[in-house]
């Protein structure tokens, strides 16, 4: 099946969050600390903490600290008091976009959101405005090397993956795999490609629209922008939209 790749979505702005790894295992490290201390520090028993832990060794995170937030999370203390809030909204070119947060004051979380889409030309929705579009699901994603070589084939990825409980595997246009999972199979998944020693180059759980917006020119410039801003906020956790980008876009 070919389609779309979130892959090739992101792949020119690798180097960009590559520079902001500081800021991504940070808010690994919360989404980690916020599921233990909701459902216990026990991965096998907890499937959120499970899929947070993945999603983090995918990042190469190392297990130390993954253990010392599972053990702050269970603890209590530092972060407990914070809510997970999610803004839906619309950016230019009528791109639907959801803003998964966590915060201790919602009021400057609102505010923060709001400005971002309100400075790049988008605007705040209503709960439920883009919502319906999208769905939770488990990425893992497998790209061409700086060579054009890839680690997997789509029938190794079909037999490994569908064996281990995915749902379908995408060949893309650029030769990018993408392999789609239910939330509660994502991390018995990334486990069994790893266990045949193929490492993906993104593993998350993340929203998936149903439909693309395309931009091209100042729109998708504009719309990457916001994007950018919203994903610096201290408060956001994940970024979701449907933009689909021109390959050779430069911010």
């Amino acid at each position: 099946m070919s389609g779309h790749s979130k892959w090739a979505n992101i792949r020119f702005r690798k180097a960009a969050q590559d520079a902001k790894r500081g800021k991504i295992f940070t808010k690994l490290i919360r989404e980690i600390t916020t599921a233990a201390r909701m459902g216990g520090g026990d991965e096998s028993s907890n499937p959120r903490l499970r899929s947070a832990v993945v999603a983090a060794l995918a990042q190469n995170m190392t297990r130390d600290t993954i253990k010392r937030a599972i053990d702050r999370g269970v603890g209590g203390g530092e972060g407990a008091d914070l809510e997970n809030i999610t803004y839906e909204g619309y950016g230019v070119g009528g791109v639907a976009v959801m803003v998964e947060c966590m915060t201790d004051n919602h009021n400057r979380t609102a505010s923060d959101v709001r400005h971002a889409f309100t400075k790049f030309g988008g605007n705040l929705g209503t709960s439920g405005s883009v919502g319906y579009l999208f769905t939770r699901k488990g990425v893992i994603s497998f790209a061409p090397d700086e060579d054009g070589k890839m680690n997997i084939d789509e029938e190794k990825a079909m037999e490994i993956g569908l064996e281990a409980g995915a749902d379908d595997i995408v060949t893309n246009d650029d030769g990018s795999i993408d392999v789609y999972t239910t939330p509660e199979a994502f991390a018995d998944v990334v486990e069994a490609f790893e266990k045949n020693n193929i490492k993906p180059v993104n593993a998350e759980v993340s929203m998936v629209p149903s439909t693309e917006s395309e931009l091209e020119g100042d729109q998708a410039v504009k719309c990457m922008r916001m994007i950018d801003a919203l994903e610096d906020l201290d408060d956001v956790q994940n970024v979701y939209h449907n933009a689909s980008f021109p390959d050779d876009l430069e911010i």
